[in-house]
């Protein structure tokens, strides 16, 4: 077990009691930047995730009323990343968002952009390539992706984030913006992925987990343990980094670094 001088405090978490409340507060502070984000011209660029936790996220953006208030028109929707299947089906994370939260807020079709599917007539490679041409498009020649102003991650109880998984190639990418993910140790065994370096050119990253399965890949992240073995360690943004974390996946973390406010 890890003492309190061995964890790296460039990181907070702030804890709730289930998995329920762990959305409520991501959805609750996301809601409230999105208000005043959206009051300015500057266009928002966000970063999505998917499996249970991202569409909670969602849900409860939409259920708040305040989401009313949020000019949807100014928001970009991302991923960061997406299995490589028909459009049509259930893993994939766009359908989810839809489905939870983006077909029933007032926002333009351009301003969702999927990642492809098997039904575009492309193959693996060739929806890397798209998805990092669509990136390019928002961004410069020195950063060919935009900033996202939230990098929303899940975190796998491998510490996996996106589809960056432990000690594989794409982890260490950092002259791509995408890659395209063959034989995943996590099915669908096809999946495009943004790197390592468009999510920590992130103003925020969040990252959100929940569980006791989880609690091992909470304490590497927080302890700096080598990002191509822990790619959690690994994901840092610019401006804050941000783990908001149920009791179960909190169960080691020192009090010290549990921080209610830090978004």
């Amino acid at each position: 077990m890890t003492t309190p001088t061995e964890w790296i405090t460039e990181r907070r978490v702030v804890v709730r009691e289930d998995p329920a409340d762990v959305a409520a507060v991501v959805a609750d502070r996301l809601t409230g930047k999105l208000v005043r984000w959206t009051r300015k011209k500057r266009p928002v660029h966000l970063s999505l995730t998917g499996g249970s936790m991202g569409g909670s996220v969602l849900r409860a953006v939409g259920a708040d009323p305040r989401q009313g208030l949020i000019n949807w028109s100014r928001v970009h929707f991302w991923w960061s990343d997406e299995r490589f299947v028909p459009r049509a089906d259930g893993d994939r994370n766009a359908l989810q968002a839809r489905e939870a939260l983006l077909d029933h807020i007032e926002v333009p079709a351009d301003n969702i952009h999927e990642m492809a599917s098997t039904d575009d007539g492309m193959d693996l490679d060739a929806a890397a390539a798209a998805y990092a041409a669509e990136l390019a498009r928002f961004g410069t020649p020195r950063q060919p992706w935009p900033s996202f102003r939230v990098c929303l991650l899940g975190v796998g109880p491998d510490a996996h984030i996106a589809s960056l998984f432990p000690d594989r190639d794409e982890i260490r990418i950092a002259d791509s913006s995408t890659a395209a993910v063959r034989d995943s140790p996590k099915p669908p065994p096809e999946r495009v992925t943004v790197t390592r370096p468009v999510i920590n050119s992130s103003e925020r990253v969040w990252m959100a987990l929940a569980g006791a399965d989880k609690a091992s890949a909470l304490g590497l992240t927080l302890t700096g343990a080598s990002y191509a073995s822990v790619p959690a360690a690994g994901a840092k943004g610019r401006k804050r980094t941000v783990l908001f974390v149920d009791t179960a996946a909190a169960a080691h973390v020192p009090p010290e670094l549990i921080d209610p406010d830090a978004a």
